[in-house]
């Protein structure tokens, strides 16, 4: 028996990077249907083609409750039930520093990335309570090794640290009924983008890239389906005693960091 047979998933941002990679994973797992919620059309349209009998798209932004409330009626119509929520879509702050930032950017730009890497999350998490606690099922949220070191601008680690937070939170709260932990990968390669608030004007949109084969101890280059297996494994019965933990699929950052100290 395949990890995941039958289960159905929605997975938020999961046109591109780790959330395709984990929508691929759990396809091979045998989940019965996913619902890919993504704001890109194209990126949908592809996720649909390559297997319209199990996977359902979704376009809309996270920071929306209607279109999260519309992604979990969306499955239940066509699936019958949800058993997973993996909270992944997230923004980056250009690694802008504190002493770079003006009014727009401590304001719109501090909005954008909390919205989407925290304020999706909870609103996720609301919104697919009431199908989750009915087939016992968890929620999944992508954190960072910015939930627990620094590295990247001082927006983007707080929001990743407030990311820990409420994963740890709802898992308290939602015990017995829901399973609640995160993934927390290193730098991985994807197309995971900047909040355009942070941008430079002239910069347009940027895919930032980053975890090569020198930035970890493993010296291997992280890939996005590098860190799906993790997903698998608090997304499945096996993991049923498992609620407020992080898996850091981080090719030893935290190693790294603790043998500075």
């Amino acid at each position: 028996m395949k990890w995941l047979e039958n289960k159905v998933v929605l997975i938020t941002g999961a046109g591109e990077g780790i959330g395709k990679a984990v929508l691929e994973r759990f396809l091979v797992e045998g989940v019965a249907g996913i619902v890919a919620f993504d704001r890109d059309k194209e990126r949908l349209a592809a996720l649909h083609i390559s297997d319209p009998e199990r996977i359902l798209t979704v376009r809309g932004d996270v920071r929306s409750i209607v279109d999260n409330q519309k992604a979990v009626k969306q499955a239940v119509l066509k699936f019958g039930r949800l058993d997973v929520f993996i909270g992944n879509a997230g923004v980056r702050d250009a690694r802008m520093r504190l002493e770079k930032m003006g009014e727009k950017e401590l304001n719109q730009g501090f909005d954008d990335v909390f919205g989407v890497n925290v304020k999706g999350y909870l609103i996720g998490a609301a919104a697919t309570r009431e199908e989750l606690k009915k087939s016992k099922g968890c929620i999944v949220f992508t954190l960072s090794t910015s939930s627990f070191y620094i590295g990247s601008g001082p927006i983007y680690t707080a929001s990743k640290h407030a990311a820990l937070g409420l994963m740890r939170s709802l898992a308290h709260e939602l015990a017995p009924d829901i399973r609640v932990n995160g993934v927390a990968p290193s730098g991985t390669p994807t197309s995971f983008s900047d909040a355009e608030s942070l941008l430079e004007p002239e910069a347009g949109r940027i895919s930032r890239r980053s975890g090569g084969p020198d930035s970890n101890i493993l010296k291997r280059q992280t890939e996005p389906e590098d860190h799906a297996g993790a997903y698998v494994l608090l997304a499945s019965n096996q993991a049923a005693v498992m609620t407020g933990s992080v898996i850091n699929s981080d090719a030893g950052r935290g190693v790294t960091v603790a043998s500075q100290t």
